[in-house]
C-alpha cells in the first residue's frame, strides 16, 4: 500500500467532529493528497475545518493537502456533517496521492451517518 488512511468514527452523528489521518509510504514524487467524500441518497456535503492543526477559513467539501505541508508524510483532518440526517446514509471517504493531477494511489473508507 502506498497510502494508509483512517477517520473516526465510523458512525457519525450530526455536527460531531470527524478526525482523519493519512499517511504517505508512496517512494516517488508525489504533490500531495486529496480527499473527497460522497454521501449516497444526498445531495448535501461534508464540511472540511482543518488540516495539521490549521484552521481553513472557507467551507470546502474537497479537500487537497500538499506535499509541503505533511511532516513525515503525514497529514491530519477534521470535518463535519451538519444536516439533519432523516434516514441512514453511507458515506465513503476516498483519499488519494496525486502526482501532476494524477492518482497515484488510493484508499477508500466507509462510514455511516445518522
Amino acid at each position: 500500500m502506498d497510502i494508509e488512511f483512517e477517520i473516526e468514527p465510523v458512525k457519525i452523528r450530526q455536527n460531531s467532529e470527524i478526525r482523519g489521518t493519512i499517511t504517505v509510504t508512496y517512494r516517488g514524487r508525489y504533490d500531495g493528497v486529496v480527499v473527497n467524500t460522497q454521501i449516497s441518497d444526498s445531495n448535501e456535503h461534508i464540511i472540511y475545518k482543518s488540516y495539521n492543526g490549521e484552521s481553513i477559513s472557507h467551507n470546502v467539501s474537497r479537500l487537497f493537502i500538499s506535499k509541503d505541508v505533511m511532516p513525515e508524510n503525514r497529514a491530519e483532518f477534521t470535518a463535519l456533517l451538519g444536516f439533519e440526517p432523516k434516514k441512514e446514509h453511507e458515506v465513503k471517504f476516498r483519499a488519494s496521492v496525486i502526482e501532476q493531477h494524477k492518482e497515484i494511489a488510493s484508499k477508500i473508507i466507509f462510514a455511516t451517518y445518522a
